[in-house]
């Protein structure tokens, strides 16, 4: 069985993987986006930061958007978190989220445990 984003996959978590490594946990959310936001450009990883989404309702654009954390290769969704642990109301976020931008996929980040903590999410 072949994952679909499989390398863009294994790319993208090596990145957070040396940002954990440097960092460790305990930073707020914004200095993981800033520090992986640099090894992303120092891996050549195409990258949109704090790309905008419109919700749409029965045909009308609601008047509050959404900002995925990063939007990277075009087509996944990489939500940032640090926290204790990474629950049930962020997948569902992350779920929400590519409801609305048409994406298949996302990943959950979380750099507030001692190791770094992901999950894949595939609509």
């Amino acid at each position: 069985m072949t994952l679909i984003n499989q390398t863009e996959t294994y790319k993208i978590i090596g990145a957070c993987m040396e940002v954990h490594s440097i960092l460790g946990s305990g930073f707020l959310e914004v200095v993981y986006k800033d520090a992986l936001e640099i090894e992303l450009q120092k891996r050549n990883i195409p990258f949109t930061r704090e790309m905008k989404y419109e919700v749409n309702y029965k045909g009308l654009l609601l008047n509050h958007n959404f900002f995925a954390d990063f939007v990277v290769f075009g087509t996944i969704i990489l939500e940032i978190k640090c926290l204790k642990n990474i629950n049930d109301a962020h997948i569902a976020q992350a779920i929400n989220y590519l409801k609305v931008s048409s994406n298949r996929m996302a990943l959950v980040i979380n750099f507030g445990e001692e190791r770094l903590v992901h999950k894949r999410i595939i609509l």
